[in-house]
């Protein structure tokens, strides 16, 4: 099966079903995902498309959406989450530099739950602090660093790879060149991997 990445922005709400199952869902399927955070927000204000930003009643269904999704995943958020994350984007400054260290994926789903089910926003403290040394990581460390211009220039290089690609949203699957957009679209992911092998 060919590699599937997985990319997202810790800061995207659908992002959350799929962080939390993710594990389960390679485990069961033998996927291989590689994770990719990218800064979600450049992207949709580059092209003026701000999905719920004075939209109150398609802000009301995404949180109802996400609410049924998760409890057909065995998930407990508490909803609504805190929205907007104003740390989005250093939450996945963190996370790149995570990717280099082995700690993303653990530190991702440790935000997100802290996110969902604790009312704690991610890249603000207490989930900052939590997540990492949740990853095993020293926080005052990781905080440093991934406030540097390195890990700030490769998160704007990870999103400008994603915007070539022709991702637009968060969470994306892209095998190869070709993408699927959306928490919905994994399966489909999946059996184009398989097909792609």
């Amino acid at each position: 099966m060919a590699p599937i990445d997985f990319w997202y922005s810790i800061g995207s709400t659908y992002s959350y079903l799929t962080v939390m199952r993710l594990a389960d869902v390679a485990k069961r399927t033998g996927a291989t995902f590689n994770w990719r955070p990218f800064n979600v927000r450049h992207v949709m204000t580059l092209q003026n498309n701000i999905p719920f930003k004075d939209k109150p009643v398609k802000t009301a269904y995404m949180w109802r959406d996400i609410a049924r999704r998760a409890e057909r995943f065995g998930l407990t958020p508490r909803l609504p989450a805190p929205y907007p994350l104003p740390g989005l984007v250093l939450a996945n400054q963190v996370a790149t530099l995570g990717v280099e260290e082995g700690w993303c994926e653990t530190y991702t789903r440790e935000a997100y739950r802290l996110w969902f089910e604790m009312d704690e926003p991610a890249g603000q403290e207490p989930n900052l602090t939590l997540a990492i040394t949740h990853a095993g990581a020293d926080p005052a460390r990781v905080l440093s660093e991934a406030r540097g211009p390195r890990i700030e220039d490769k998160l704007q290089r990870e999103t400008e790879n994603a915007m070539r690609l022709g991702i637009f949203g968060s969470p994306t699957f892209a095998v190869g060149d070709e993408i699927f957009w959306g928490d919905d679209r994994l399966d489909d992911a999946i059996d184009w991997a398989r097909r792609t092998a």
